[in-house]
């Protein structure tokens, strides 16, 4: 264990004792000092119980690795299984991604199997073309909110987009948004809405004009791709999308993320969450 990674142990031991039982912390230097004679003796892994969090405020994946918390763990291939999703649930939960992204007949099952865990059920709406009429998506939504999806990834009408039909489309992707914004006031979860622009079939301007309608229209992120189109994520796409957006909206690098190195070039470049399947292994970092 090398002194950063100690470090950052000694920073989540001050927010867990910190927080609920100041008697039985002393402060960093005793922390330090403890670690290195463990460390001294032999140990090479700390346990520390905190899904108690009725009693201490604390929960588990607060001491998750922040990657991890921004990766939303995907299955949306149309030959995926029942037995698949569970063991995207199951590794969802082990590791604390920020969500499972599966397609929306899975969704009660994901709910399910996710109940009570820090990890949202996130699904695709429009998906994959996005050319779905805009009361269809709005309907799609409602029903994956109802069957207990917290995030919806809406593809936008790309051929729209590139006719130049920018009212429609902006109303497009208002329609989602309103019927999110609606369950976030009546409901006990706030639901996130990401648009899909479909990034490798755009010029560069029309990534501009997407990411703006996206901004007017009052979504919560933009994101790149679809993972089914002629590509996907770039890091000169994520930073062109965070500077339209600028820094008050999520911005979402899907599409071709597979090892650690991919995902933490996209997060230098402005990305706040990374959808991929080969989540697992970029946590790792044995992609």
């Amino acid at each position: 264990m090398n002194q950063e990674e100690k470090n950052e142990l000694i920073r989540r031991l001050e927010k867990r004792f910190g927080r609920n039982e100041p008697m039985r912390f002393n402060g960093p230097d005793h922390v330090q000092e403890t670690l290195d004679k463990m460390i001294g003796q032999g140990a090479s892994r700390f346990g520390v119980r905190v899904d108690e969090p009725d009693r201490t405020g604390f929960r588990a994946c607060d001491l998750a690795p922040p990657l991890a918390r921004m990766i939303d763990h995907t299955a949306l291939k149309p030959d995926t299984t029942e037995a698949q999703i569970r063991e995207l649930c199951r590794e969802a939960r082990q590791y604390c991604f920020a969500s499972v992204c599966i397609s929306p007949c899975f969704i009660p099952l994901a709910s399910e199997l996710l109940r009570g865990s820090d990890v949202a059920v996130c699904t695709v709406v429009g998906f994959p073309h996005g050319a779905s009429s805009s009361l269809v998506k709005a309907k799609e939504t409602e029903v994956a909110i109802r069957d207990g999806a917290t995030e919806i990834d809406m593809v936008i009408n790309v051929g729209m987009l590139k006719s130049g039909r920018y009212d429609y489309v902006e109303a497009d992707i208002r329609k989602v948004v309103d019927v999110c914004i609606a369950a976030s006031e009546s409901g006990d979860a706030a639901i996130i809405t990401k648009v899909i622009l479909e990034t490798a079939l755009l010029t560069n301007e029309e990534k501009v004009i997407a990411s703006v309608l996206s901004l007017n229209a009052r979504a919560d992120f933009v994101k790149t791709s679809t993972g089914f189109s002629i590509g996907g994520a770039t890091a000169a796409d994520i930073a062109l999308m965070r500077r339209v957006v600028g820094p008050d909206i999520g911005v979402k690098a899907s599409g071709g993320v597979r090892t650690r190195e991919d995902a933490e070039t996209m997060i230098a470049h402005g990305a706040t969450r990374i959808g991929a399947s080969a989540s697992v292994a970029i946590l790792k970092g044995s992609s």
